[in-house]
């Protein structure tokens, strides 16, 4: 079997075990308590587990189907009984999976169930009365010596002692470590996330060192394209384990329309609660449900693009609603919308963009699926990497569309890139600009197509009226994050959302500029000055 760094390392192929976690335990001991109660936990998280669930006859040797079981596991649980070490098949069982730990690296579990781990590794009460037994029985000397040393290897790992601790807080301990093991396994960190662990770590440092004593709101914030949904993926998985329950609903802006918001109130209890069907008749009964159910677990939820009070009110309304140590992560475009749904500033996490050497590492990898350019593609590559300016999803979309195509191809696409920007971009950006009042879209046609780089003071100088004074609408293009203001006062925007803006003015009048609402190009501007003095 491949090794688990190697199967992490593929990004094209999933890792080969076929169980997540194999059970080995004394049947007459634990099957149907402890055993049974966990084996349950694990399926309703879904973590597909091997019970051999058999009643065997005394003397017969271990199964082909279970060592096989054994090698194509990823977690080995071995429930360690009173008199698990009576049972030759259980200590079969525990010197395969002591070998698989260093030939397919199984990572084993012990639990220390009503026994003191010191006398399994010594093998003294009732684990010395099993072996004095076995000696008896059995002639092969050398098989005795391998379970002695398995059950001694065994009991100095780390794992769990129920006569500390009650039942159901081991169960809910093992299954907590199992989701977040299992998913760094099989996600592990890919290849294409590039600049992604640093933001994520920004946040964690921002956030989580605040302690989880309370219910935290937390804010993701930024343009379209800029990769706040992937960070909160990334850091949904990395903590997710840490919680009671944890629900990831996307998409929620285009989700909620059409009685969308009762789904999603659905689909957040069911995640949690790990129930199927849940029924919700409209949304305040959502809200019912939610705040009885949830109160007193402590849970994670990620709200992706988000962008109405609406959406906010039916699926996290208020504090009151989650259990103490809950986290409710809002991914928004619109800074005010968390600002008014009492996320405060400083726990709002602006998406920044990628620097020079990421984007050329993201570029590269769609391009030319390695972290650098071709041999003769690096200073056309450097003129998408300044075309795109950091947006990730310009540099994939570009990159991905560029592969395989030849230097003539390339020179080609660059050309047509400032004629006529590529749509599935601005698509994404215009949703931004779909969503302002037409006011605010005026404000923003006005900056793209004018005002970029100038003050903020000058700008609403120029653009204020008798019965108008634009100053709000300029900070509401900020908190939409389709503008920024710098330090000194100047207005600016990406250079992607100022194409979006040209390309919506472009398109009032795709052939005749003269009846465009603004013409910024001298070209343009003389052909009218001239056919309006010929006409």
């Amino acid at each position: 079997m491949a090794s688990i760094t190697s199967e992490i390392a593929s990004s094209s192929s999933l890792p080969k075990w076929e169980y997540d976690v194999f059970l080995s335990f004394r049947g007459e001991d634990t099957r149907n308590s402890f055993t049974d109660h966990l084996y349950a936990a694990l399926d309703q998280k879904g973590i597909k587990t091997f019970r051999d669930d058999e009643r065997l006859e005394r003397g017969k040797p271990i199964s082909m189907e279970l060592l096989n079981a054994i090698e194509k596991s990823k977690f080995a649980i071995i429930i360690l009984s009173r008199n698990y070490a009576s049972s030759s098949w259980c200590l079969d069982e525990l010197v395969k999976i002591v070998e698989c730990k260093e030939d397919t690296r199984l990572t084993i579990l012990p639990v220390f169930y009503g026994v003191d781990p010191s006398d399994v590794r010594n093998q003294r009460d009732s684990f010395a009365e099993a072996f004095a037994k076995h000696e008896v029985l059995i002639k092969n000397k050398e098989k005795l010596q391998l379970w002695r040393a398995a059950l001694t290897q065994v009991a100095n790992l780390s794992g769990w002692d129920t006569r500390n601790k009650k039942e159901s807080t081991i169960i809910e301990e093992i299954a907590r470590k199992l989701i977040g093991d299992l998913h760094y396994s099989y996600s592990g960190v890919h290849e294409d996330l590039v600049g992604i662990q640093s933001r994520v770590e920004e946040m964690e440092n921002l956030y989580l060192s605040m302690g989880l004593n309370d219910v935290l709101f937390i804010g993701i914030w930024g343009m379209g394209g800029i990769g706040k949904t992937t960070i909160a993926q990334v850091l949904y998985d990395r903590i997710r384990y840490h919680f009671a329950g944890s629900s990831f609903l996307a998409n929620v802006r285009e989700k909620s329309g059409n009685g969308g918001l009762v789904t999603l109130q659905k689909q957040l209890l069911s995640d949690i609660l790990f129930e199927k069907n849940i029924d919700i008749w409209d949304v305040q009964w959502g809200i019912n449900l939610i705040r009885n159910r949830l109160c007193h677990k402590r849970v994670l939820v990620i709200l992706d693009d988000v962008d109405q009070p609406e959406q906010l009110k039916a699926l996290a309304g208020k504090r009151s609603w989650f259990g103490l140590g809950s986290m409710i992560i809002i991914i928004s475009r619109d800074q005010h919308l968390l600002i008014r749904h009492e996320v405060a500033k400083q726990k709002i996490y602006k998406a920044k963009i990628l620097n020079n050497d990421e984007a050329l590492k993201l570029f590269s990898l769609k391009a030319f699926k390695q972290d650098n350019p071709l041999e003769g593609y690096e200073v056309l590559s450097k003129k998408f990497i300044r075309y795109a300016q950091g947006l990730p999803l310009a540099l994939e979309v570009l990159g991905s569309f560029m592969f395989r195509r030849n230097l003539d191809a390339w020179e080609s696409v660059l050309g047509r890139l400032n004629e006529s920007p590529e749509r599935k971009i601005l698509d994404v950006l215009q949703i931004s600009f779909d969503g302002l009042k037409i006011t605010e879209q005026k404000i923003f046609l006005d900056i793209a197509c004018f005002f970029k780089g100038m003050a903020k003071y000058h700008v609403a100088n120029i653009l204020q009226t008798l019965h108008y004074k634009p100053y709000i609408d300029i900070d509401v293009l900020v908190e939409k994050s389709l503008i920024t203001i710098s330090a000194d006062g100047m207005l600016w925007m990406h250079d992607l959302l100022q194409e979006l803006g040209k390309d919506i003015v472009r398109c009032e009048s795709p052939n005749e500029p003269g009846e465009r609402s603004r013409l910024w190009l001298k070209e343009d501007a003389l052909h009218l000055l001239i056919n309006s003095s010929v006409s």
